[in-house]
């Protein structure tokens, strides 16, 4: 059992690696995973009342993390109806290339660790493209906007997928990780961007962004940006103050936007449709929730039949070193894709061994968040920038990733000086 459940869990990793070539959806890929895994571990257990409580179990705690993200990604998507986020965009024009450059890689890191590191690039790349007219300029910008998002992403319980499910799984609490990995994931960011804005010294900025008039009204517009801001930011207070589990929260965000939408816009006509909810609930990514969905019920299995608990016994003994065995699981998340890699981690450590907020947890947080700046490839992000500016791989590798990997270990440097010290 153990050696066919490895196999094919390694053969759908691959394919989830190896999405774009192959031109197979990472989604079909986990969901035929997931099957063919509980499959035979069913099969091969022999066991069905233990093996319907396993999947039971494994129900619910996936559940928890599908709920928040449909929750996070409608409310989202409603804020972008609204043209919320022109609030924000509209806003930046500075005189100089590197003011511009530093403007929008500090906008990206704050705003990834509220909203998440894929919208915000995608919004942040978005806006590159409508101020920059010299194709080098807007590559090299879009890749520190990569950089910043899933630098801001890594300190923030809302800002990377990753970071989402260690919240969620009782690993790190939000006040935790925020206090924990704000100075690492700061510079990390810092550190490429200081090298990157020598490209730039000395030229001035002159080109705003294209005029365009918003069918919006100011009023509903900036009402809506601030409501699903506020609503995302109060998720971590709730679940402090009830002690219920973040999707909760989330969900019921979502309840009093979609009442604010209904109110604000029942005495319009034509136009109505596209602000509401209901819209918003068609445009969300359905194929990522898909996509998690499939992954952690696939890695469920090799945690039920405790092929991660010797996993990591064989790490702890060959390598010897929790930080090492981090850092290198956060190398391998810039070639494969970090949500497997972080679920079979949760799996790997238990919280009777490391309990919420221990060392393991926030650098793994740090590490699986950060690391897949290294390659365009290796972040949600990166694969988001590298479609919008058609970035390719080797030109990032070339130009980019050297800088991503100096901050990369910059910030774990100083994470684990500063882990150190407060220890």
């Amino acid at each position: 059992m153990i050696v066919a459940l490895v196999a094919v869990f390694a053969v759908v990793y691959v394919a989830i690696a190896l999405e774009h070539p192959i031109g197979v959806t990472k989604a079909s890929s986990a969901l035929i995973g997931a099957g063919l895994l509980w499959t035979i571990y069913a099969l091969s257990t022999g066991d069905q009342d233990r093996v319907e409580h396993e999947l039971t179990e494994t129900v619910a705690v996936t559940a928890r993390i599908v709920f928040f993200l449909f929750g996070a990604m409608t409310i989202v998507e409603v804020i972008d109806a609204h043209d919320g986020f022109a609030v924000v965009t509209s806003r930046i024009r500075p005189r100089t290339l590197v003011g511009l450059l530093w403007l929008i890689a500090l906008v990206t890191f704050v705003l990834s660790a509220v909203l998440d590191n894929l919208t915000t690039t995608i919004v942040m790349v978005s806006l590159v493209g409508k101020l920059l007219h010299r194709e080098p300029d807007r590559l090299l910008f879009a890749s520190i906007v990569v950089i910043a998002a899933n630098a801001g992403g890594a300190w923030s319980p809302m800002g990377d997928v990753t970071t989402t499910m260690l919240w969620i799984g009782g690993q790190i609490s939000a006040l935790g990780i925020v206090s924990a990995l704000f100075t690492a994931s700061a510079v990390n960011l810092l550190v490429p961007l200081t090298i990157a804005s020598r490209q730039f010294t000395g030229r001035s900025f002159s080109q705003g962004p294209e005029s365009r008039v918003s069918p919006v009204p100011p009023f509903e517009r900036n009402l809506m940006f601030l409501l699903g801001i506020g609503i995302l930011v109060f998720v971590p207070a709730f679940k402090q103050w009830t002690h219920l589990p973040p999707f909760m929260g989330i969900l019921f965000g979502l309840g009093v936007l979609w009442l604010a939408g209904e109110l604000l816009h029942r005495s319009e006509g034509a136009g109505r449709e596209r602000k509401t909810v209901a819209h918003a609930l068609s445009r969300i990514d359905h194929s990522s929730i898909v996509f998690f969905l499939g992954i952690l019920f696939a890695v469920a299995t090799l945690e039920h039949s405790k092929i991660l608990a010797d996993l990591a016994d064989w790490l702890n003994r060959t390598i010897g070193r929790q930080d090492v065995i981090v850092i290198l699981l956060g190398l391998l998340s810039a070639i494969v894709d970090n949500v497997p890699l972080v679920a079979a981690s949760m799996s790997m450590y238990s919280l009777s061994q490391f309990p919420t907020d221990s060392f393991i947890w926030e650098f793994i947080a740090y590490c699986a968040g950060t690391g897949g700046s290294i390659l365009i490839i290796g972040s949600a992000a990166g694969v988001a920038a590298m479609g919008i500016e058609k970035i390719k791989f080797g030109w990032y590798l070339r130009h980019v990733g050297w800088l991503a990997l100096i901050g990369y270990f910059a910030g774990a440097a100083v994470y684990l000086a500063q882990h150190q010290w407060l220890k």
